[in-house]
């Protein structure tokens, strides 16, 4: 019984974990998407390199286009 309730409980603890670090994992691919770069590719990115990704995602330049020069 105690295994039973152990092994329920680390599964349990293991898809919670799972959910979060893909929920986390949307941060830096909306900061790419809002300065017009790829949403999957930072995505993807940072399920596997979180930190180089949110870095990257605040570093990389904006290419919408917003400023003008003349």
């Amino acid at each position: 019984m105690l295994l039973a309730t152990s092994t329920l409980a680390t599964t349990l603890f293991g898809i919670l974990g799972l959910i979060i670090w893909i929920a986390i994992a949307f941060w830096p691919a909306r900061v790419a998407r809002r300065k017009g770069h790829s949403f999957v590719g930072y995505f993807i990115l940072s399920l596997f390199f979180f930190p180089l990704a949110l870095v990257m995602a605040y570093v990389v330049r904006d290419r919408r286009g917003l400023s003008v020069r003349h």
